[in-house]
């Protein structure tokens, strides 16, 4: 071997296989990095470096691949299914906390839902990244943005809607929303680069039902007006159509109109129960990217 390949080697080596920085490898093998980079991808093109995907990788790929395709979406984002079904949650809210932390930037706007799920995306976002975000509520309900943060916000701003989730007279959502501070943070809502929903089922693992929002006797209600799951506490039917209800009016959250206004909305949502819910947001259009696990996926997928 010439000294080139001899020093291609040497470079690949320390990057693919002892996780060396490019700027590290420079200042070892004594070039500039624009060299090491030069060199990496000359490494690739003479069979040096050989790249191979995992099999199981190519099913995720695929998966995601079926999604985009079956619903229109512009990007999904797969990961392996946690077999312990109690930690689905924190499973997807740490694919979706990698995912948006690679995807903003200092001074970024990102709307985000309600509920347990959304609260762990807000927790993993916190530990990722060192930029100045503002999150911006997208409903009412400020401790269910809240009970899952474990860490301080840092740079970040969390701009918070003094509101309950459901009020108890359409007469005092009217009143809430002249509020100056409410009309400010809808106002946000449209500046913001991104939207982060979750997908509510219809079972008692929902938020809405966990914590006594609404009582079984509403759900029973719910379900006999064709109710698969909600967004934002709008309840849907298996094709994405709001059901309409009592409780439409009661509540203080932005309305699946102003979602479906919006660009790149990201839904967040997995498990076994949340299958019907996540295909009536995908009917409705209501997202552009989801995120999801392996066997929700291949549910979703089916025919």
């Amino acid at each position: 071997m010439d000294y080139e390949e001899v020093l291609m080697f040497k470079i690949a080596w320390y990057y693919y296989i002892e996780g060396l920085t490019q700027q590290k490898i420079a200042e070892l093998v004594g070039i500039s990095r624009m060299r090491v980079i030069k060199l990496l991808e000359k490494a690739h093109q003479a069979g040096i470096v050989q790249i191979k995907i995992r099999e199981d990788n190519v099913a995720r790929i695929q998966s995601e691949k079926h999604l985009i395709e079956k619903y229109g979406l512009s990007d999904a984002y797969v990961v392996p299914t946690n077999p312990n079904y109690s930690e689905t949650n924190e499973t997807i809210a740490k694919a979706a906390a990698m995912y948006i932390s690679d995807r903003i930037e200092d001074n970024t706007f990102v709307n985000i839902g309600y509920g347990d799920t959304l609260s762990r995306v807000l927790n993993n976002i916190t530990k990722q990244t060192d930029k100045n975000v503002s999150f911006v509520s997208l409903t009412g309900g400020v401790n269910y943005y809240l009970q899952n943060m474990q860490h301080s916000f840092k740079n970040s701003t969390l701009h918070l809607i003094p509101a309950p989730l459901l009020a108890s007279t359409k007469e005092m959502v009217s009143a809430i929303r002249k509020e100056g501070s409410v009309k400010e943070i809808s106002r946000l809502v449209k500046l913001s680069s991104m939207t982060v929903l979750g997908i509510g089922a219809m079972d008692d693992s929902a938020t809405v039902f966990k914590n006594g929002i609404f009582t079984n006797n509403d759900k029973l209600y719910l379900k006999m007006q064709g109710a698969v799951g909600d967004l934002l506490c709008h309840f849907i039917d298996k094709d994405g159509n709001i059901i309409q209800s009592g409780f439409e009016d009661r509540l203080i959250s932005t309305p699946l109109e102003t979602i479906k206004s919006l660009s790149n909305v990201i839904g967040v949502a997995a498990g076994e129960s949340k299958i019907d819910a996540i295909k009536a947001a995908l009917k409705g259009n209501y997202l552009d990217v989801l995120i999801t696990d392996e066997m929700t996926a291949l549910k979703l997928t089916e025919e």
